[in-house]
């Protein structure tokens, strides 16, 4: 193991709901969640000020809002959190071409391998720089921690938290991992730290000293080798940079369960439109069509059909899907759906129109039967999610706080404005309209090339920690 602190852990902190306080100046202080609102919802991500009433991510929302009955409950925007993402992992890239994310909010950076840092000083003033950097560029702030190995540089910025930075010298790892929990450890999940618990082990000490063999014993050889050269600060695991996509899909996840066999297929026909959408945003074509049908009683079932070439055409996809849907039998209901592409390429075979019916004639079904084509619905009532962006004719950006009973409370407010007044419409009220989300940041011309702070002070509240126990 490198003895340089080199390796860089970025975790953006509480990154949605930091989010949509950034872009709502009301909600700026106040606890703030964000999650599925409907009786199946969880909790996706929780401020700090909800976190002090114990809210926590995946926590189910009935029960964050006993805790918290007066937070803010929004429904994700993840297409802004994606941009606000690029946006990170494109700094990130920036220090170095080892970049390997975990999530929108959280990757791994090897700082030696771009060059960015060399040692301890470098290390620290790199990571520093990176903070001011994110909170430049987005409003946001993010936490680091910096160390020798992957597992450190995350227990690093776990204690960084929120908006600090913590470094951990050489030759302090292993004082430092002794007295923590053994869930600390990267590979010790719920069922491995009660299976380590029986047996009497709780802390990494404790972990260290029951010896490789003993580990090997209770967990495996596998995971026993990794496990002991863990406790002993070792963790040999290099980053490792971004893989290719290899698929693009789209899921939803229904409060009710869907009983009728129409509205299924209709749900199935907007999910492949959605994942089209995807796919042609990011250039990509796909051969292999995958529907996803979770039933009433959480079984979940995986049906896939491969075309002849690569595909981006939504009748090919849509088509595809419905077929897969024909083999699923839904009478009990269903609770989720989800479509996906996979076995990507970053082209699209001419001439695919007829691909689909191509292959179904290798697997000839039964003859459909003509039936008298639905009457035309009437037009849905718009439905107005909590949180999401809205633009009036008169009054201009706002965002939903909520909705029901025929009407729609929006505050009109921006990132770069005061708190906003609320006002109240009915839901199909002509002048309003949903809307992009805004810039948190409003660039100025300036500062396009001003360089950030490379001590991190600029603007970047927390400074810096050597974390070193001696």
């Amino acid at each position: 193991m490198r003895s340089a602190p080199t390796i860089l852990h970025l975790d953006m902190d509480a990154f949605f709901a930091q989010a949509e306080q950034a872009s709502k100046p009301s909600l700026r202080g106040k606890a703030v969640v964000v999650g599925g609102l409907g009786p199946r919802g969880v909790v996706a991500t929780a401020s700090y000020e909800a976190r002090v009433f114990g809210v926590h991510s995946a926590m189910p929302m009935a029960q964050a809002r006993r805790l918290a009955p007066n937070a803010a409950y929004l429904v994700p925007r993840f297409g802004f959190y994606r941009s606000i993402s690029e946006q990170v992992m494109g700094l990130l890239r920036a220090l170095s071409p080892l970049v390997e994310p975990l999530s929108l909010d959280e990757a791994f950076v090897d700082l030696e391998a771009g060059g960015a840092a060399s040692d301890e000083e470098s290390a620290r003033l790199a990571g520093a720089r990176l903070r001011a950097d994110i909170r430049a560029v987005t409003g946001l702030t993010g936490s680091v921690g910096l160390a020798a190995s992957k597992m450190l540089a995350k227990i690093a910025s776990e204690r960084a938290k929120p908006d600090g930075l913590v470094l951990i010298e050489p030759g302090t790892e292993r004082a430092l991992l002794g007295p923590l929990s053994v869930r600390t450890l990267p590979g010790v999940g719920p069922a491995t730290g009660d299976h380590l618990r029986r047996a009497g082990i709780h802390t990494v000490d404790e972990l260290a000293e029951a010896g490789e063999d003993e580990l090997v014993r209770l967990l495996g050889k596998a995971h026993g080798h990794a496990l002991y050269a863990m406790a002993l600060a070792r963790d040999e695991r290099p980053v490792v940079a971004e893989r290719e996509t290899k698929s693009v899909s789209v899921e939803d996840t229904y409060d009710i369960d869907i009983h009728d066999r129409l509205r299924v297929g209709l749900e199935v026909q907007r999910l492949a439109d959605r994942c089209v959408g995807r796919l042609r945003g990011a250039g990509l074509s796909g051969r292999t069509i995958v529907l996803k049908v979770r039933r009433y009683d959480f079984s979940t079932l995986t049906r896939s059909e491969t075309l002849r070439g690569p595909t981006d055409d939504q009748a090919v996809v849509r088509e595809a899907a419905a077929r897969l849907l024909d083999s699923v039998d839904t009478t009990g209901g269903v609770r989720l759906l989800g479509v996906g592409v996979s076995g990507l390429a970053d082209y699209t075979q001419e001439d695919l129109f007829a691909q689909a019916a191509g292959e179904a004639a290798e697997h000839p079904a039964e003859e459909p039967v003509d039936e008298p084509a639905p009457e035309p619905a009437e037009p849905a009532e718009r439905h107005w999610s909590a949180g999401h962006d809205v633009r009036h004719t008169e009054h201009g950006h706002g965002w939903v706080q909520g909705s029901g009973v025929g009407r729609v409370t929006v505050r009109f407010e921006t990132p770069q404005s005061a708190p906003g007044r609320i006002r109240t419409f009915r839901v199909d009220d002509p002048a309003l309209e949903p809307a992009d989300p805004l810039p948190l940041v409003r660039r100025r011309p300036a500062e396009a090339t001003e360089p950030a702070d490379p001590a991190g002070t600029a603007g970047v509240p927390g400074g810096g920690t050597v974390l070193g126990v001696g």
